[in-house]
């Protein structure tokens, strides 16, 4: 009886009994409180905060020019001839597709403004030029590798589709254009990248989410200053009607007159087409019924609306740490506050390219060489360079404050290869530079020793000898003496 409670308890380590708590329903996720932000909506909106936004535009365009200068590599698993050949291919597949490996970069930082962004992965097999660009490689060696990982858009999302029992994620109906069908791309067949991932949500959260409230009340304000703006300039319409047509019991012809007045000083603009036509009628004493005139609207307004917007851009701007594309707009801000801020923000692109990384080594790259046959232990992984290049004068200084401290740290091939990438200058090939370097000992060590034989043989003498080998190695006469002795 004992075994079998103690079986059941073990099984039980095995079985999910709790769920993630997901808000969803019928496909949909409700995870969002705003009604405007849920599902597709949220997707509209976002869309219009990334293209009709100054603030918005300015800090995207900014991310993504930065991680698109990052360089990607690959790392092999370890320095054996399976391992690096492993790592070669996969370098090859990424620069093997329909899309350049920055082009793909580019659509799965989609991913920032909606929170998520869904990636179907293509095959193809590596056999040349078979005469359609779609199955074209510049390989022939048979294996599998990637076609296109395009991207399925946010807006074509028709509902994600979860498994009934543990509520983990099978896959995305997408209902897109031009033909508008509902398709199922499970997700198996798909990467799925995220900012941020809570309770499993594959929609995650949009890095402008925070930024929404701000968003839509400078949206708002801006509205209402254009159109007071547009007052300002063209005056306030004013329309004098007799009393008559504004009684409630008035005849059908006065309330027809009233609604044309009333559409015509809703419309008035200042524009290429600007006038007015306007009826001529006056009373029995000569006065004028109808009359038409603008208000001015002189003095200042009780806000100051530049001030107010200039807060909510900083807002924006502040809410995914890129605040520093503002410094200086006001006539403010240090060097070194700058320099903090841009440094956070680095911090904060490399934590994204990191989860787009771990996409690749976690999910990609293991599904990309079950397809192949490698005799390898581990896989070759993707990794990112530097967002943020250092600055040389302080790594200058590092560099001479610990040697003056006693650091030995040349000469080392590592330490001098890195500091020449970091200004932008060409790698030392140490290899071939100790290559050449044996192949000059082994010279030497001939001429030498063909040297000592002429002067065992009385073919020449030590002092001349001594000045050969001098002059065939750059040594001095002594040390050749030596040599040779």
């Amino acid at each position: 009886m004992g075994e079998t409670v103690e079986l059941k308890k073990q099984e039980q380590s095995f079985i999910e009994l709790g769920l993630s708590g997901l808000n969803r329903q019928s496909g949909n996720v409700y995870e969002e409180f705003l009604k405007e932000l849920q599902g597709t909506r949220g997707v509209q909106v976002f869309k219009e905060m990334r293209d009709n936004d100054s603030t918005v535009g300015a800090v995207l365009f900014a991310i993504e020019m930065l991680m698109r200068q990052v360089e990607w590599r690959v790392e092999a698993a370890s320095n054996e001839d399976e391992d690096i050949a492993a790592a070669e291919f996969l370098e090859s597949c990424l620069h093997d597709m329909d899309m350049t490996w920055e082009e793909t970069i580019s659509e799965i930082l989609s991913m920032l403004p909606f929170g998520w962004a869904y990636h179907e992965i293509i095959y193809k097999k590596r056999e040349g030029n078979q005469g359609d660009t779609k199955f074209n490689s510049r390989y022939q060696d048979g294996r599998i590798g990637w076609r296109k990982l395009p991207l399925r858009a946010q807006e074509t999302l028709y509902e994600w589709k979860f498994d009934d029992k543990d509520g983990s994620l099978l896959g995305m109906y997408q209902q897109p254009p031009p033909d508008y069908e509902i398709r199922f791309i499970p997700i198996e067949k798909a990467l799925l990248f995220r900012t941020k991932v809570r309770k499993g949500n594959p929609e995650g959260v949009s890095i402008l989410r925070n930024a929404y409230r701000d968003f839509y009340f400078k949206k708002h304000i801006e509205n209402i200053e254009g159109i007071g703006i547009e007052r300002d300039l063209a005056g306030l319409p004013v329309a004098l009607v007799p009393p008559e047509i504004l009684k409630a019991n008035s005849s059908a012809e006065a309330r027809a007159t009233l609604n044309s007045i009333e559409t015509l000083i809703k419309n008035i603009r200042r524009d290429e087409q600007e006038g007015v036509i306007f009826p001529k009628a006056m009373d029995e004493n000569g006065r004028d019924l109808y009359e038409l005139k603008l208000l001015s609207t002189g003095g200042t307004r009780q806000f100051d609306t530049d001030k107010i917007i200039a807060r909510k851009d900083r807002g924006i701007a502040g809410s995914v740490l890129a605040d520093f594309v503002l410094l200086g707009h006001e006539g403010v801000g240090s060097f070194a506050l700058s320099s903090s801020k841009t440094h956070m923000f680095a911090n904060a692109i490399g934590a994204w390219m990191d989860l787009i990384a771990s996409v690749f080594n976690n999910v990609a790259i293991p599904r990309l060489f079950a397809l192949n046959s490698f005799n390898i232990e581990n896989l070759p992984m993707l990794k990112h360079g530097d967002v943020e290049t250092m600055n040389l004068e302080d790594l200058g200084n590092f560099v001479q404050r610990l040697t003056a401290s006693g650091a030995r740290i040349f000469p080392n091939a590592e330490i001098e290869n890195f500091l020449l990438r970091q200004a932008g200058l060409p790698e030392i090939d140490f290899e071939a530079q100790d290559q050449d370097f044996l192949k000059s000992v082994q010279a030497q060590r001939g001429v030498i020793e063909s040297l000592k034989i002429a002067i065992k043989e009385e073919k020449t003498t030590l002092d001349v000898a001594s000045e050969i080998l001098s002059k065939a190695s750059g040594m001095s006469i002594e040390a050749a003496n030596k040599a040779l002795l």
